[in-house]
């Protein structure tokens, strides 16, 4: 299949091209507020590829075998809704005219999940084409475990719109050598070349050979120079030589123009990020041959034409549809997993007879506890698919038997992402955007530094992406400083829907993997340490499973079973330091209740009845974590002391570091009595 479409006669083309670019600049112009330059510039080379190429169902925006468009240059959002509307998606026209407004479903860049035939939530630049990296690579991850000999149920590209801005960003480097060297050739990147960033010129910081970077990164690569020719013959052979390249992924850097046709404004920045002003619309719309009014003006034949796409889409998914049932008939079990996986539902017991850990395991290090967790889930979930930056031997995240996704291997599930962690979280969330896979990835806890812009997308997008950091505190020891980290469990607390558990042992640790796994809506952060701790006996300790998924429970009662004079409140491992002080504290006549809470942002979302019950209101806290003190300080209130880190750690032995930080049994009870003392006194 050369092509989707019937070409249309030239005239109707450019028709429909000009329909695209005022649509835009009227939705700018409406809104006082946007970017008119991308579109006008780029619809040609979106109309050609929509139009011509792209396999999509405006009817079903999640048909499982569409072709992904990311428009990476997300601040051209006004072009994409337009091609929305137009093909016949749930978009109405009036959404157009309420652009950027309070409430609408035309938000100032592209919102996964907000407008329907969004596949990504794009705006930071770069990290569209990072997550159409990892769209790629779930396409070719499904269907080298789902597809047989004739029965070829996942085959789709995934196509990128990119900018000057994207390739400009270091996770485009990131993303694209991973990309080149997975030799992903369903990855097809049009990369509007139009010279012009917000400051001017791009000769004024951007001077080098894109194509020749992204050939050596292993990338099939073209060059077009012209970019408004609406019959786009350049284009549409690149776009042929491209789809058929099917052994590297795919860079058209098309020559556009910025503002195209408004006279004053084009191939300058004043076209970019502003709108072009009554005038320059008027004279615009007339120098193109465009009635002035009304706006958001059209054609008949053009909307025709458009709507031809949905015809077009229903009938490729009906055929689709029927391959599949030819192929469930073949391959009942397949078919029923298949369905299963895109559905992100779990198969039955896949959680039974996880690990469970007694004493005489440890003293256990919460990433080894997680590699044993991770080696059974592993086993029950084909979905689960991931990996590390370079650091799989520290982490413990490889499972044993699943192969390395490569080239020889499409059918691994152990990936190898490299030291590159900003474009690992990109990727991620663009392998949970596909759907189909449970993705995770791992490094040390100070390198989320370098993962926090996809991560906060994936919490505002509610993916389901789970990441793994260990060695998670100064108690990871000689390394020092650089690799200690101290701000970033408050850092990554504050994102807004992004779950962070950081468990106390072995048995915490399962329980914070079930809920990873089980969690459908958020994506979830494990916090795991270096260094070996000891078992919590669940026989001692039964508590444990059902008080994790609750965010903290009480781990430890007052030893005498009275309400306790102080609460002790710990997570990872320092809990076991609260645990040690709690028998101490008996012994001075203080009687201490022992909480650990793994998640509070779990816990914030219980009932105020629970976490009374939990924090019982009077009741003295003192908090204990080998971390900032800044969030404890807002959640405790700031007349309870916190022991924690408020400087970067230094180079020594763990257990050095901790107890020169204070992370000390006879440190806790100091403090518990300071604290007893002080409210004594006020009362």
């Amino acid at each position: 299949m050369t092509h989707l479409a019937a070409v249309a006669p030239p005239e109707l083309d450019e028709l429909c091209v000009n329909t695209l670019r005022f649509l835009a600049v009227d939705a700018v112009q409406q809104a006082k507020s946007g970017h008119p330059g991308l579109p006008l510039g780029s619809a040609a080379m979106a109309y050609a590829l929509w139009d011509r190429w792209l396999k999509f169902n405006p009817r079903d925006p999640f048909w499982p075998d569409r072709d992904r468009f990311v428009l990476s240059a997300g601040h051209g959002c006004a072009l994409l809704y337009a091609l929305l509307h137009v093909t016949g998606f749930d978009l109405p026209l009036e959404e157009l005219k309420r652009f950027r407004q309070w409430g609408s479903h035309t938000p100032g860049h592209p919102e996964y999940g907000k407008t329907p035939g969004v596949e990504a939530t794009t705006g930071p630049l770069g990290q569209g084409l990072a997550n159409a990296v990892g769209m790629a690579i779930a396409e070719v991850a499904l269907a080298a475990r789902f597809n047989r000999p004739g029965h070829e149920i996942v085959d789709h590209y995934t196509y990128v719109l990119a900018s000057d801005g994207d390739l400009e960003e270091g996770i485009s480097s990131e993303a694209g050598s991973e990309a080149g060297h997975l030799r992903l050739g369903k990855l097809i990147v049009l990369y509007a070349d139009n010279h012009i960033t917000i400051e001017g010129s791009t000769e004024l910081a951007f001077t080098e050979n894109r194509t020749a970077r992204f050939a050596a990164f292993g990338w099939h690569v073209q060059r077009i120079e012209q970019s408004n020719d609406v019959d786009a013959l350049a284009l549409a052979l690149a776009l042929k030589a491209a789809r058929e390249e099917r052994d590297r992924p795919s860079l058209i850097q098309v020559r556009t123009h910025i503002g195209f046709g408004s006279p004053h404004k084009q191939d300058t920045a004043a076209a970019h990020g502003e709108p072009l002003g009554a005038e320059e619309v008027r004279l615009t719309k007339e120098g193109l041959g465009w009635p002035v009014e009304p706006p958001f003006h059209i054609p008949e034949e053009c909307l025709k034409h458009f709507r031809e796409a949905v015809a077009r889409g229903c009938a490729a998914q009906a055929e689709w549809e029927l391959r599949l049932g030819t192929y469930a008939e073949e391959n009942p079990d397949l078919a029923a997993e298949f369905r299963r996986v895109m559905h992100r539902e779990l198969p039955e017991s896949w959680d039974s007879n996880l690990p469970a850990f007694t004493v005489a395991d440890g003293p256990m290090a919460t990433r080894i506890a997680s590699g044993k967790t991770i080696a059974v889930l592993g086993s029950r979930l084909p979905e689960l698919m991931g990996g590390s930056a370079d650091l799989a031997p520290s982490t413990h995240t490889n499972m044993e038997g699943a192969g390395n996704f490569e080239l020889e291997n499409r059918a691994g599930r152990n990936m190898h992402f490299g030291i590159r962690e900003h474009a690992m979280g990109a990727i991620l969330n663009g392998m949970a955007l596909h759907r189909g896979l449970i993705p995770y990835g791992a490094t040390f806890l100070v390198f989320s530094d370098y993962m926090r812009p996809p991560m906060r997308l994936a919490a505002m997008n509610g993916l389901p992406v789970i990441a793994v950091f260990t060695h998670d505190s100064i108690a990871m020891g000689e390394d020092g400083p650089t690799h200690q980290p101290v701000e970033q469990l408050l850092g990554l607390r504050s994102i807004p829907g992004m779950i962070v558990i950081r468990p106390a042992d072995a048995n915490e640790t399962v329980a914070a993997w079930r809920i990873a796994i089980e969690r459908r809506d958020a994506p979830v952060t494990l916090v795991l340490t270096r260094q070996g701790l000891p078992v919590l006996d669940l026989a001692r300790y039964p508590g444990i499973p059902a008080g994790v998924p609750l965010g903290g429970y009480v781990l430890a009662d007052s030893p005498s079973g009275a309400r306790p004079d102080i609460i002790l409140i710990a997570t990872g491992s320092e809990v076991h330091l609260a645990l040690e002080a709690r028998d101490r504290l008996a012994t001075e006549g203080v009687q201490a209740r022992v909480v650990s809470l793994p998640s509070t942002n779990i816990f914030s979302m219980q009932s105020d009845q629970y976490r009374e019950v939990v924090l019982p209101p009077g009741v003295p806290l003192l908090a204990i974590e080998a971390g900032a003190s800044l969030g404890w300080r807002s959640y405790v209130g700031p007349q309870i002391a916190v022991i924690g880190v408020d400087a970067f750690g230094a180079s020594a032995p763990g257990p050095v570091v901790m107890q020169h930080y204070g992370f000390t049994v006879e440190n806790v009870c100091k403090q518990t009595h300071h604290v007893l003392g002080q409210l004594k006194e006020k009362r």
